[in-house]
């Protein structure tokens, strides 16, 4: 028994040496390591792990930035956009000046050309024969012309007498007017001392050539102006006689109209004869009459608050053919 219990103490002190010897080798194993890695520490760096960016922080800067540089850009693409226009502006601007000088030029050199075969014309005067001739005929013109218009008193005042049987009211007032303004004329003839021997149509070459009833006549630039008013003096007549009886609610005939029967008003009895006066004031007349009855403006237009024949329709009306 006491040899056994001896045994058992002698266990007991082997195994607590043991265990102690173990806790002190594990405490080694445990602290080299710590050692170690303050040595390490201490030595060579470590490497860091790179951080994680500042998201939240910086995003709304980042935001800012990229605006303004869409803003920076817009700016920019709006003025170059503009500079543009500008510069385009500019072109077409210079364009049109460049244009217009050509144009301007044109017309100077065509002027220049028409005054010069003017000047050249003008110089082929007549011979004092031809011009004597001229002023002849010119005065037997006048006194007839005068003599005509009193006759023509008497025609107007019985159909203004007409006119009011008729109860056209509107186309009295008209032909009342017209009626004064040839009155005036007649004055004006009365009055006025012509200059024969200073006045350039009778020693001007023609410089015209116009066809009338099968048959050619030659006029110098004063005839071929008598003309073109002839005309024109038609058309303004011939579109206020249209609207009177357009007014009046009467049916369209221009030849019914006193004036057209006159068509002496704007003559003077100078330059051309009266028969080719008479001629082409009806050919005016006859036009403005159809404009004025239907309300139009086909053969003319207002101008300046009075009717206007076209001058397309006015050359083809004349036909005038330049004499080389």
């Amino acid at each position: 028994m006491k040899g056994k219990l001896i045994d058992r103490i002698v266990m007991a002190i082997v195994v607590s040496a043991l265990s102690s010897a173990g806790v002190s080798i594990a405490a080694e194993g445990d602290q080299r390591p710590r050692e170690e890695q303050k040595a390490d520490q201490h030595g060579a760096p470590r490497e860091e792990k790179p951080r994680p960016p500042q998201k939240a922080q910086n995003a709304p800067q980042k935001q800012k930035q990229e605006q303004q540089q869409r803003e920076r850009a817009q700016e920019k693409a709006a003025q170059e956009q503009k500079d543009q226009r500008v510069r385009q502006q500019q072109q077409q601007q210079e364009r049109v000046e460049r244009r217009s000088e050509q144009v301007q030029q044109q017309q100077r050199v065509q002027q220049q050309k028409q005054e010069k075969v003017q000047q050249q014309r003008q110089q082929q005067r007549l011979s004092q024969q031809r011009q004597q001739e001229l002023i002849r005929q010119q005065q037997q013109r006048v006194e007839q012309y005068r003599r005509d218009l009193e006759q023509q008193e008497r025609a107007a005042r019985e159909r203004a007498a007409q006119l009011e049987r008729q109860k056209r009211m509107a186309q009295y007032r008209f032909q009342q007017d017209y009626l004064e303004r040839v009155r005036r004329q007649q004055i004006y003839l009365r009055d006025h001392r012509f200059d024969y021997d200073h006045d350039p149509y009778f020693y001007t070459a023609p410089i015209y050539r116009y066809n009338r009833g099968g048959r050619y006549y030659d006029v110098n630039e004063y005839g071929a102006k008598t003309l073109r008013e002839a005309v024109n003096y038609g058309y303004e007549e011939g579109f206020r006689a249209g609207k009177a009886d357009r007014d009046d609610q009467w049916s369209s005939n221009y030849e019914d109209s006193y004036a057209y029967r006159d068509a002496n008003y704007g003559y003077s009895g100078y330059y051309v004869s009266r028969d080719d006066y008479n001629y082409y004031f009806r050919e005016g007349f006859r036009r403005g009459y159809e404009d004025g009855y239907n309300s139009r403006y086909r053969y003319g237009r207002l101008a300046d608050g009075n009717p206007s024949i076209l001058e397309t329709i006015l050359s083809q009306v004349l036909g005038f053919q330049s004499i080389r």
